[in-house]
């Protein structure tokens, strides 16, 4: 009799360990894979900052381009010209050739002292992924970029 009572409780002790390690088996698996999500989004925020901070880099060029392409003493006759909607880029390389981003521009000119100040803030807005995909990210970034004319359309200050 306790024989059987030693086996029936050793089956017990055999079948407590049993589900205890598959629960903490079950346990680290999630905990991995919380931690390889948690880390892919990381390195895809990153990128999304580096896409969003291309968006600005290539507004701040279109702005500065007929800027640089009059001395500062010939007649200006090319100041730049927000478009009216966003522009979308989608000619990006290598580890960012699969976000997309969308570049707005909006422009307030003043008179100053003689002088006319134009400021361009450039919002750019850098995606990847459809929304709401575990995948998906977003970053937005904004900047702002001064020129100076002595008249809208004349030399610079």
């Amino acid at each position: 009799m306790n024989s059987v009572r030693a086996r029936g409780f050793s089956l017990v002790a055999a079948i407590f360990l049993l589900v205890i390690l598959s629960a903490l088996g079950t346990f680290m698996l999630s905990l991995s894979t919380m931690e390889q999500t948690s880390s892919t989004q990381d390195l895809l925020g990153s990128k999304a900052y580096q896409a969003a901070k291309t968006g600005i880099e290539w507004g701040t060029y279109q702005i500065m381009a007929p800027e640089n392409t009059n001395p500062a003493t010939a007649p200006f006759t090319t100041q730049y010209v927000c478009p009216s909607s966003p522009t979308t880029i989608s000619t990006l390389a290598g580890g960012l050739y699969k976000f997309s981003v969308q570049v707005s521009c909006q422009s307030t000119s003043q008179p100053e002292g003689g002088n006319v100040i134009t400021v361009y803030q450039i919002t750019s807005t850098a995606t990847f992924g459809t929304s709401p995909a575990s995948n998906f990210v977003e970053r937005q970034i904004s900047a702002s970029v001064n020129t100076c004319r002595k008249v809208a359309n004349g030399a610079s200050c």
